[in-house]
């Protein structure tokens, strides 16, 4: 079975990733050139600048749908496609998630959320713990985070609220400065993240994702590679919404 991509920007026009239908479709057509037979679109849910809803993302899938059946006709083999959403963890994900429109993993059992990335949310341990009784809590690109790349006790606390970690494999090729790739280098290490996306928003991202997953693979080896971008994802995605 090949990879899947649980974080990834190829939905057009509605947040920092794929500007047309057809950077979006090139974007999945070289994923899948690198093994990724699952693709997870998670365009941005954040308040004041990308206020994506259900409706949105339809909308902005339509568009690209229509795209990738045009691809196929001419006989490109693209990935599957499915939808979530990435949300920035704060007041309005929790009224998302209480009235059932959160942008959830398909199943509705797990979420991707993100924080700001020089700072995590006061008492943001009870929040998560709260969270993950029904919605089990994806963290994206943790090594990104100033506080966790000060602290591993930070990290530790995180986890410890229930949260599930993912990796960007960009971080381990310096696409977001050297305390990123250290911190990733470093959790890495430690064998705490779940799974390892590409969080990749544009077709030009494709081969900083292969450097990545190269990097990935010298680093820890084949089977960590397989754990990370298939046996993760495949519990992220079979996690099932507690009480439904």
């Amino acid at each position: 079975m090949g990879w899947i991509d649980l974080h990834c920007h190829p939905l057009p026009g509605i947040d920092d990733g794929a500007r047309t239908a057809e950077d979006g479709a090139a974007l999945l057509a070289g994923l899948h050139g690198l093994g990724f037979e699952t693709v997870v679109a998670t365009p941005h849910v954040r308040s004041g600048v990308w206020d994506n809803r259900i409706e949105s993302r339809a909308a902005a899938h339509e568009v690209l749908a229509a795209v990738l059946a045009e691809a196929r006709r001419r006989g490109e083999v693209l990935p599957t496609l499915l939808l979530a959403g990435e949300h920035m963890f704060d007041d309005v994900l929790h009224d998302l998630l209480r009235r059932g429109e959160a942008l959830t993993y398909p199943g509705g059992g797990a979420a991707l959320v993100e924080f700001p990335y020089d700072t995590i949310p006061m008492r943001v341990e009870l929040q998560l713990w709260r969270m993950a009784k029904t919605v089990r809590p994806v963290l994206a690109h943790p090594e990104r985070y100033t506080p966790v790349q000060q602290s591993d006790e930070r990290l530790d606390e995180l986890v410890g609220a229930g949260a599930w970690l993912l990796l960007d494999v960009m971080s381990l090729v310096g696409a977001y400065g050297r305390r990123a790739q250290a911190a990733a280098e470093r959790i890495l290490a430690a064998g705490k993240y779940t799974a390892a996306c590409t969080d990749a928003h544009k077709p030009g991202d494709v081969a900083v994702v292969a450097q990545g997953i190269a990097a990935l693979r010298a680093a820890r080896g084949e089977a960590e590679v397989q754990r990370l971008l298939r046996d993760g994802p495949e519990k992220i995605l079979a996690a099932a919404r507690v009480g439904h």
